[in-house]
């Protein structure tokens, strides 16, 4: 296969869907040779932030010298975004060698009498050989959805399981209680490992600990009110920590703090497992952590920023972070949705502080049309609405009736923040 290729047998198997259940994937890898076996991981769930404490741990690990991979999803502009070692992408070429062999032992999956493994099935195969020939020192690993019956969690116990925030989300298979949903999250954890958790509600945290305690594994909770923020500016957070002074994240966004909290909490486990982390390195990781697409600065005149916030507590999460940024100002904001998200509260939550809305139509089969957004925002309010044809004509549109000392921002959707970072010539990850 040539990359074109590969891409092509990879994507064809959409049609599947998402399906939990890990005896394929089990299967799979099998016919594979096992190369998730024999590797050490950072295995990552939630439903909130899952990203950029990925990009927080993988930074601090690449910063104390080890061979570090990185799976996460969805991409924001790239396939190759999903599987990184030290921040380089995994090849075209690697990628269409790799997936020669998975389309091949796929065949041997279909001959067992098993249904053909779905395109995140396939992806993560594709992770566990690269990172495997690529000899990485340890993996950071996201889960895709849930945690229990997720593809990922056919590995052995990881050297820390970490969970971050834990919200309303995929409610259909996961559980409509946070108190279900958190359940499925700690089907991660496994004995001999340590688990992190992100502070969060009490009901949370106790399903958590007891599944810490029936597995009997250390938890420990990222408590972010230790946390003390000195500054915020479009240029970054500074903040103090639990003993840590004067630590920065160029991730913008006060829930970042949080997630750099949870993150060096996991470092912090896997210094007492013997992996030799420094302070310094902890700093650096932090300061240097790139992910795209969460409150990314794309423009300062006027401020631009996009964010894939796509469910009420991430629009809360955002919307808190843009008071602490533009106090008493009012936001142009540019709003794309997926039709299977609560986009009603997200609304409700934006309306006070909107000064407009544009809307779109993210690229994906699943998208909330722009004109039936429209409708349902003229429901909770008379801020002026837009209707907009496609993203680039969005902003055209923004940027043309706004002054140089407005703020606009674009979310609703992690999916159109490719194309947003195109337009701004940000045509990489």
């Amino acid at each position: 296969m040539n990359y074109k290729e590969a891409l092509d047998f990879i994507l064809g198997a959409e049609t599947m869907g998402s399906i939990l259940e890990r005896n394929v994937m089990e299967c799979l890898l099998e016919e594979l040779g096992n190369p998730h076996k024999g590797l050490k991981y950072v295995h990552i769930a939630g439903t909130n932030g899952k990203g950029s404490t990925s990009a927080y741990v993988s930074s601090i690990l690449r910063a104390a010298g080890y061979r570090t991979g990185l799976y996460t999803s969805p991409y924001i502009q790239q396939f190759n975004e999903r599987i990184q070692v030290d921040g380089v992408q995994i090849s075209d070429e690697e990628l269409a060698e790799i997936t020669t062999e998975i389309a091949e032992a796929s065949k041997r999956v279909l001959a067992r009498g098993l249904r053909h493994p779905t395109v995140f099935e396939l992806i993560t195969a594709i992770g566990f050989i690269y990172f495997k020939r690529m000899a990485c020192d340890i993996v950071v690993l996201e889960v895709g959805l849930g945690g229990r019956l997720d593809a990922t969690n056919v590995i052995e116990s990881p050297e820390v399981a970490v969970i971050t925030n834990i919200g309303y989300d995929h409610m259909d298979v996961l559980g409509d209680t946070l108190e279900l949903i958190a359940g499925e999250k700690a089907g991660i954890i496994k004995p001999n490992c340590s688990v992190v958790l992100y502070s969060q509600t009490k009901s949370v945290e106790d399903v958590i600990a007891s599944v810490c305690r029936e597995k009997g594994v250390s938890l420990t909770f990222a408590d972010s009110s230790l946390a003390e923020i000195r500054s915020i500016s479009l240029d970054g957070i500074e903040f103090d920590y639990n003993g840590y002074k004067g630590l920065k994240s160029s991730l913008l966004g006060l829930y970042q703090v949080k997630n750099a909290v949870t993150a060096i909490a996991a470092a912090e486990e896997l210094i007492k497992k013997g992996y030799a982390i420094s302070e310094q390195n902890i700093r650096d990781g932090l300061a240097s952590a790139h992910w795209p697409g969460r409150l990314e600065l794309l423009r300062r005149k006027p401020v631009v920023i996009v964010d894939g916030a796509h469910n009420p507590q991430g629009a809360a999460a955002l919307l808190e972070s843009l008071d602490a940024l533009f106090p008493g100002r009012k936001i142009n904001f540019v709003l794309g949705v997926l039709a299977d998200k609560d986009y009603s509260s997200t609304i409700e939550l934006a309306m006070p502080r909107a000064k407009c809305f544009h809307t779109v139509t993210p690229p994906n089969k699943r998208a909330l049309p722009a004109d039936k957004l429209a409708e349902e925002i003229r429901k909770h309010g008379d801020v002026p609405v837009h209707t907009c044809d496609s993203i680039p004509s969005a902003l055209d549109t923004v940027l043309a009736s706004v002054g140089e000392d407005e703020v606009v921002c674009i979310f609703g959707s992690l999916y159109q923040v490719g194309e947003v970072r195109s337009y701004f010539g940000r045509d990489t990850f």
